[in-house]
């Protein structure tokens, strides 16, 4: 392997007119093999040719050639390849990873190129016994002295196998003893094949290595090799380099272990972020509930398998009830709409039957007592045994009546005659009746206060042709023996121009209004969700910061920008999902405690979380948490590797 300098020029700008040169014109070329210290004053340029060579720093001019292949003319990417297996860079203040214990510490280059976690461990621990810390690996830097946290980076340095040693000042912050048992093993490497490179001002240090170049307000003054340049080199190593890329799950492991280093900071962050899905939840559950109790009471005076049907009214607008249906005005079906209702799918049955609300003419006798009634209804499946609070369904010659009616004549009316008087169009009807049963009870007389009287449509119909009146059915029951079909019938019920019950229309309209009142709430919980997003980008931001040597570091060993910004996203990432699951936990323990005040007092499950709420309001939190994050994961991405290694 050989390493070309050509004529390199390196320019910083100082003001717009003032530029310093720190290299001007540098020529070197390097062989494998070879010990080379490069010493200078403070301000030379040393560090300068270091980043250079390194790939930290591409703003220059002129050329580096790696095996004849230029490095100033790669692309980002290719540089972060470059720097990940051709470069291995060792600091002198270590920049070791504080909250990553030893073993971290090495295996995380591999762990940038998605090497698997088997082969990473096997080769760190080679590396660590080469430098004499197999016994340290599951220590933290904080734990090590100086030698052997220099020993540390040494091993990282080594672990891809790569090309180069960049050693800046390897001895600087060792005592004697120690700095000549880093330069020993430094020695050892070179003459393994490696190239390494140290920068140093130290004429000590120079003089360990086999090649020393001085330079000077970035001139090369003096190249002096004190030895031939050794050909010993042996193979080279074969590592398997993965796919070179950080993969998500790596990204997670590395987010798990940098949030413990502040756990307390991340979980107040995440309990805080918490309160806005919690409410939210809770918002949204109670309209659930709210609905699904609503729901329920009416279901218990239908029968489920039972969808009821009516022709749209031609006087809605003068119609005293709700949709304009089960009224003297109500529009009759003809047989065309009988016939096309029996050929919905799933119908198995279809009863016909009519209802009639009058506040005139309708009179109900037993005795001397006497009760006027709103509504003459017939009996269909619609009706279960569930509803009647007394007594059984009426059969021929029998009628059933409402509890309030039943109150107002004789509350022990079953199996007793009563007389029936009601009006058809302008036909009076009076008719005796046996009582079968009572329909509900007082305190839930079904959806409506109206007293009725409940005849079969067969006798109805008996009736009316006594009397040559015409009766067509204003209503129409469609019967299936699965419940499962009843939302598909309904459905295609509508689409036909046909509407439900009375029952169903003042359920929708209630359950418009609570659907609208529910996300009114529920966005007035989810404000607090911007005061999360704003703490978790505040938290990320001030993370950033803490660790820009971190980022430097990684970014020097070859991590991408793809790279650092998935790393953070990841954190972000695992905030959010701790924030969704602590708000999930809250919500739900809020909920056995609202429900049990509520079911105490009015025996109803006020609060109902349902598995798409618990997953919204998870996928909520983390969408809010990536989100706030990505601005703090860009800027992570973009810093400049040079000057996050020179921040303390």
């Amino acid at each position: 392997m050989i390493l070309d300098i050509k004529n390199v020029v390196k320019e910083y700008k100082l003001s717009r007119n003032n530029k310093f040169r720190a290299l001007n014109g540098i020529n070197l070329n390097f062989e494998s093999g070879q010990l080379v210290s490069v010493i200078g004053e403070s301000g030379s340029g040393k560090s300068t040719l270091m980043n250079v060579i390194g790939g930290l720093d591409n703003d220059y001019e002129g050329d580096i050639l790696l095996d004849g292949k230029s490095v100033h003319n790669q692309s980002e990417k290719e540089l972060d390849k470059y720097r990940k297996n051709k470069i291995g860079f060792v600091f002198q203040s270590f920049n070791l990873i504080p909250h990553l214990k030893v073993l971290d510490n090495i295996t995380v280059a591999m762990t940038l190129s998605n090497v698997k976690k088997s082969e990473r461990i096997k080769r760190a621990k080679k590396i660590l016994k080469d430098v004499g810390l197999e016994d340290q690996m599951y220590k933290k830097p904080n734990q090590l002295s100086g030698g052997q946290k220099q020993r540390v980076a040494i091993a990282r340095a080594l672990i891809n196998n790569p090309d180069i040693i960049l050693a800046d000042e390897p001895t600087g912050s060792l005592d004697s003893e120690t700095s000549e048992q880093i330069l020993g093993l430094i020695k050892i490497i070179a003459n393994q094949g490696k190239l390494v490179i140290m920068v140093t001002h130290s004429e000590k240090v120079a003089e360990y290595s086999d090649r020393v170049i001085t330079i000077s307000d970035g001139i090369i003054t003096k190249d002096e090799k004190k030895a031939e340049d050794k050909k010993m080199i042996v193979g080279k190593e074969k590592i398997n380099n993965g796919k070179q890329n950080l993969s998500f799950k790596d990204a997670i492991g590395m987010a798990l272990k940098n949030m413990k280093e502040k756990l307390a900071r991340n979980l107040l962050v995440s309990i805080g972020a918490s309160i806005g899905i919690t409410s939210v939840i809770i918002m949204l559950s109670i309209g659930n509930g709210v609905g699904q109790y609503m729901t329920n009471t009416m279901n218990e005076y239908v029968n489920p398998n039972v969808v009821e049907v009516h022709q749209e009214s031609d006087t809605d607008a003068d119609d005293p009830s709700p949709g304009g249906i089960m009224t003297a005005d109500a529009k009759p079906f003809e047989q065309v709409d009988i016939d096309q209702l029996s050929a919905i799918s799933n119908v198995d049955k279809l009863e016909l039957a009519y209802s009639k609300l009058s506040f005139r003419g309708n009179v109900a006798k037993i005795g001397e007592k006497e009760s006027g009634f709103q509504t003459l209804s017939t009996i269909s499946s619609n009706i279960t045994s569930e509803n009647i609070s007394s007594g059984v369904l009426p059969k021929t010659g029998e009628v059933m009546i409402s509890a309030n009616l039943a109150s107002e004549l004789d509350e022990n009316i079953v199996g007793k005659i009563i007389d029936v008087e009601f009006l058809i169009g302008e036909t009076q009807f009076s008719e005796s009746f046996k009582v079968s049963g009572i329909f509900g009870d007082i305190a839930q007389n079904g959806m409506n206060d109206f007293s009725t009287v409940f005849i079969n449509y067969s006798d109805l119909t008996t009736l009316a042709k006594e009397k040559d009146v015409i009766i067509k059915p204003n209503t129409v029951y469609l019967v299936t023996d699965n419940q499962d079909n009843v939302k598909g019938i309904k459905d295609k019920v509508l689409s036909m121009g046909y509407t439900g019950s009375m029952e169903e229309k003042l359920l929708g309209m209630f359950t418009e209004m609570l659907d609208v009142v529910t996300y009114i709430l529920a966005a007035i919980a989810a404000i607090s969700l911007v005061v999360s997003a704003i703490m978790i980008l505040v938290v990320m931001y001030i993370s950033v910061v803490e660790r820009t040597r971190e980022i430097g570091v990684l970014k020097a060993i070859g991590a991408r920008r793809k790279d650092i910004k998935r790393i953070f996203v990841a954190e972000s990432f695992l905030i959010g999902l701790a924030s969704g699951l602590f708000g999930l936990m809250v919500a739900v323990l809020l909920m056995f405690g609202i429900n049990a005040i509520t079911n105490n007092q009015f025996s109803v499950d006020l609060v109902v979380i349902s598995s798409t709420y618990a997953i919204f309001g998870i996928l909520v939190s983390v969408g809010i948490s990536i989100l706030a994050g990505l601005a703090p994961a860009s800027k992570a991405a973009k810093l400049d590797p040079v000057e996050s290694l020179r921040r303390e």
